[in-house]
């Protein structure tokens, strides 16, 4: 088995999000869940990728945190085709990842990956008393909600809060009460909160911070699954639209900006949504067992 760090969403090293990537050799098989999981928890990266070749073109992928296996992740997944593209094991193309969020297609390109996210669920909306509980977890109130916005539960492969605010400075002041949010994130069944500022100002479509630390992760500074979530929010509310090529900046307030990019297109009434990134290869070596 070989281990890779990748820094994913950047092409600077020791910038974006580290992921941890586990190449499996050809016929080898997963490795019990716990094993996983203490790999995860050795490479100390919020998910380590877990790489199996089905074929030429197919990959299936587990994820796990130290704490536990998740259905799918963004960032992990560009890392993983970073590593197959990188190594030489695949080359530019078209390919596929099977994950228990679905089967993925994933386009290589010489400077960005584009991967599918599951399709976009809008699972719930919070009345008044409920938002103002999800404002005082990150020490906020109801006054820095947007007046036309509302936090939503979106899902494109893993359930967020979207949280929107209406100012940077909110975004940056944020600061979060993990007990509060530990709960809140349990009540309603998602991974964490994204909280998001709607940018007027630059080229960026948004500026976002993410945390989930029912999973062990305080902060993240990039994640694939939430900007696709958010993509679909910011569609159903007219903010962009469909073809348009929209920005994420994340992890600034960690010191390790990174750059989401993402798609949304209309197929048959039903919209798909893709994430796009780069990645750097930071360290790589091989496990004995």
């Amino acid at each position: 088995m070989k281990l890779y760090v990748v820094d994913a969403f950047t092409n600077q090293l020791f910038s974006g999000n580290q992921a941890g990537v586990a190449l499996l050799a050809p016929g080898e098989d997963f490795p019990p869940a716990l094993f996983m999981r203490q790999v995860a928890a050795e490479l100390k990266h919020s998910e380590t990728a877990f790489v199996k070749t089905l074929d030429n073109s197919t990959f299936q992928i587990r994820y796990f945190t130290s704490v536990e296996e998740v259905e799918l992740c963004g960032h992990a997944t560009i890392a993983s085709f970073t590593v197959l593209h990188q190594e030489k094991h695949i080359t530019e193309g078209n390919y596929t990842a099977v994950t228990l969020a679905g089967r993925l297609q994933i386009s290589v390109n010489q400077d960005v990956v584009w991967m599918d996210m599951a399709e976009p669920k809008e699972l719930r909306s919070f009345n008044e008393e409920e938002s103002v509980a999800l404002y005082q977890a990150y020490g906020l109130d109801l006054s820095h909600r947007p007046k036309a916005l509302n936090p939503k539960i979106i899902s494109t492969g893993l359930s967020d809060i979207l949280m929107p605010l209406n100012c940077y400075d909110a975004l940056v002041e944020a600061n979060q009460r993990t007990v509060p949010v530990t709960r809140l994130s349990s009540a309603y069944a998602v991974v964490g909160f994204h909280l998001f500022y709607v940018s007027p100002e630059d080229d960026v479509t948004a500026h976002c911070r993410n945390f989930a630390p029912l999973y062990g992760i305080d902060e993240e500074s990039a994640t694939g699954t939430a900007n696709g979530a958010l993509t679909y929010y910011l569609y159903k509310y007219g903010l962009i639209q469909p073809e348009e090529e929209s920005t994420f900046i994340q992890g600034a307030s960690m010191g390790k900006p990174s750059v989401i990019k993402s798609r949304l297109s209309l197929e048959g009434g039903q919209a798909l949504i893709r994430i796009g990134g780069t990645g750097v290869i930071s360290f790589k070596g091989e496990l004995w067992r």
